[in-house]
Order: C-alpha cells, then sequence, then structure tokens
C-alpha cells in the first residue's frame, strides 16, 4: 500500500472545512533563488503547499528547482506534470493527472504509464486528479499542448457528470482549470454543480488575480486555490499575500 501523508492532510483539512491556497511555480518563469525566495514568502502568509510544473517546460532544472524548494520551506512541494518528463525525487508528492475533459489517449493514460515506474522508483506520493479545463476566453498552453477542447463554460451539468465519474472511477481530487493567463475564471455555477455531486476535494485554478476571486470560487465550493501568474505582474507578490490571507481565515 503506498502510503499518502500528503493526500491524507488535503482530505483531513476538508473534513475539518479549512479552505488552502497553493502556489504555482514554473521553472521556465522563476530562477532558483527567485523561486526560493518567493515560496518563503508564500509560505510565511499561509499558503498551504507549493505546484512545481509547467504546460511545456524550456528549461531542465526541474529536479535542481524541487530541491531547492523542499530545502527553502516545510509546505509540501507537489509536482504538476505537463508530461511524463516533468518528475523529480525531491518532491514531497505529484498530481497524477488525468485530464478527464477531453478525449486525447495520451494525457487520459498514455504519459501515466510512462510515468509509473519512475514514480515508483523515487517513491513518489502519486495522488490521482481528476484534471478538467473549462473554457476561459482564450486558447491556454495546456488546451493547445494537449491537444483537447475545454469543457464549455455554460453547462455546469457535464462539468458535473465528468467530476462524478473520476471520483467513481477512484480518483482522489478534482482540478478545475481555466488554463494559465486565462481571461475568464472558472465560473461558480460550475464550481457549484461539481461540489453537488462528489464529497472529494476540488481544486480551482486559472485567471484568479485578486481577493474577490478567490472569495467567489471558495463561496461556490472549492477546497483549494491555485494562483500562478499573479507573481509575474507588478505588485503580484501582495496580492498572493492577500489572497493567502483570506483564504485561511475563510470560514
Amino acid at each position: 500500500m503506498i502510503n499518502a501523508p500528503v493526500r491524507s492532510k488535503i482530505i483531513e483539512a476538508k473534513q475539518k472545512g479549512q479552505r488552502a491556497h497553493w502556489v504555482l511555480l514554473d521553472p521556465d518563469d522563476f530562477t532558483i533563488e527567485q523561486a526560493a525566495a518567493t515560496a518563503r514568502s508564500s509560505e510565511e502568509n499561509g499558503v498551504s503547499a507549493l505546484l512545481v510544473g509547467g504546460s511545456l517546460l524550456h528549461t531542465n532544472h526541474t529536479d535542481e528547482f524541487v530541491k531547492h524548494l523542499r530545502e527553502a520551506v516545510d509546505i509540501p512541494v507537489i509536482l504538476f506534470p505537463g508530461d511524463s518528463t516533468q518528475l523529480s525525487k525531491h518532491a514531497s508528492a505529484l498530481l497524477y493527472l488525468s485530464l478527464i475533459s477531453g478525449r486525447n489517449p495520451v494525457n487520459l493514460i498514455g504519459e501515466h504509464v510512462k510515468a509509473a515506474p519512475i514514480i515508483r522508483q523515487y517513491g513518489l506520493e502519486p495522488i490521482a486528479t481528476g484534471y478538467m479545463l473549462v473554457e476561459s476566453g482564450a486558447v491556454t498552453s495546456v488546451e493547445f499542448m494537449s491537444d483537447t477542447r475545454p469543457l464549455p463554460r455554460g453547462k455546469p451539468g457535464i462539468a458535473a457528470a465528468h467530476a462524478l465519474a473520476a471520483q467513481y472511477l477512484g480518483m482522489h481530487m478534482i482540478y478545475l482549470e481555466a488554463g494559465s493567463g486565462a481571461t475568464l475564471t472558472v465560473p461558480p455555477e460550475m464550481i457549484k454543480a461539481v461540489r453537488s455531486c462528489v464529497d472529494i476535494p476540488i481544486i480551482v485554478g486559472g485567471g484568479i488575480r485578486d481577493k474577490a476571486a478567490a472569495l467567489e470560487k471558495l463561496d461556490a465550493g472549492a477546497d483549494i486555490i491555485v494562483t500562478g501568474n499573479l507573481l509575474q505582474s507588478s505588485g503580484g507578490l501582495e496580492v498572493m499575500k492577500e489572497i493567502a490571507q483570506c483564504v485561511r481565515g475563510y470560514s
């Protein structure tokens, strides 16, 4: 049986009604030193975990990147891999993402088969996650790279059915993703529809750039909020702090 300390803590937090804010760090967008400083600031302000990954990495320092983050903070550093090459033995865990909103077999199971022996060799904790792209008003990197269409944002019932299927298949979490740099965020009506059908944790990311957007997702039923691109904008670090503090104090 796989030891699952990170997943157990996520589930325990959900059972207690605690919400979380995770920060996504793309190795292409930060030097190792910048990432470590951002990670420390994130932890100090109440961020619960760090995600590491991207749709297409142009750098080859993922392993070193993750290693330095683990040394910089005590919170989990979780892989958010775009494919089977984005692995590191230094991570706390990884989101074992199956792109259930699409019908491309490579992203449903193909990359997972490639990664599985390495995950076992590294002793990584895989957290099976139903990954669902949502129409966001722009063609995002993940949409283009995965060669899949996102779920229509005006059809919450379709999203709910996909999420329920993921739970029935034994997945541990649902990730509703508008995509990096999204123009529109995941609609609250869709989050509510998914929440009404599943009792596993729901992660929501993509286009969340302020406290109001984060609160909207929490009120709709999200358990975990993910932010990423805002850190690269002017004043982004301060906004990240506001969101983290808002999520930490949510009740």
